[in-house]
């Protein structure tokens, strides 16, 4: 389904730009949370909206850009004290597709990818969501600050040096916890291994240690692990 786009009203009388896609029928419909990676709301992340839509869910990706600055989103991807910032924006989106007459609100949960998959996981523990899709996203060393998170399901890359450790983490911290849970780490690749446009060309030449780069293989199985945890713990 083609994404159209939106824009969400915020508190302080701004916007917040947005893209949702929706699925055939008349719903109510489970709802899906789509949170990009530092590279913005782009083609991919309508790519994967648009896949949700194809698969039942109405989905919306914010701009989390539109709403504050990219500086501060990227501090917070470092867990800094810009995060508080960039998660309000995430729960207006949240509300927004919450309220639709065409979804479920008791049906919704969220995905997030490198930036937004850290983002995902520091949402997941606030109420308003079933699951949560976490892709090569930060974790906290804090494990108390997910005391309360829903279920999760988290995909890294074994050859991404900055991220991997992150699986390790999160896999201690909601074991612990003893939250539902589905990490995996596979092992043939690196960062942002289920993004089309991974950043500009020139970057990606570039020796470093993410390693990024999109793997349809792996991809793909982590696309059936998302669809059958969010089948199990949202749709249901």
């Amino acid at each position: 389904m083609p994404t159209t786009d939106i824009t969400v009203p915020l508190p302080d009388g701004r916007v917040l730009d947005a893209a949702v896609a929706v699925p055939d029928g008349p719903g109510p419909h489970p709802g899906v949370l789509v949170l990009h990676e530092a590279f913005g709301l782009n083609r991919d992340i309508r790519r994967i909206t648009s896949r949700f839509a194809d698969e039942g869910y109405v989905a919306l990706a914010p701009d989390l850009y539109s709403g504050g600055n990219r500086l501060r989103c990227l501090s917070a991807l470092l867990l800094g004290p810009h995060q508080e910032h960039s998660l309000r924006l995430v729960e207006t989106a949240r509300h927004a597709l919450a309220d639709r007459p065409d979804v479920d609100e008791r049906r919704v949960a969220v995905i997030g990818f490198c930036m937004g998959g850290g983002f995902a996981l520091a949402f997941a523990g606030r109420g308003g969501v079933q699951a949560a899709s976490v892709n090569y996203g930060a974790v906290d060393k804090d494990r108390s600050k997910y005391a309360d998170v829903c279920p999760v399901i988290a995909g890294y890359g074994g050859k991404d040096k900055l991220f991997t450790k992150q699986a390790v983490r999160l896999e201690e911290h909601l074991a612990a916890i003893g939250v539902p849970h589905d990490v995996k780490v596979y092992e043939n690749v690196g960062h942002s291994f289920m993004s089309y446009d991974n950043g500009p060309a020139w970057m990606m030449k570039l020796p470093n240690p993410l390693h990024a780069g999109y793997s349809e293989p792996e991809a793909e199985d982590n696309w059936g692990r998302i669809l059958a945890f969010f089948a199990e713990h949202v749709r249901a």
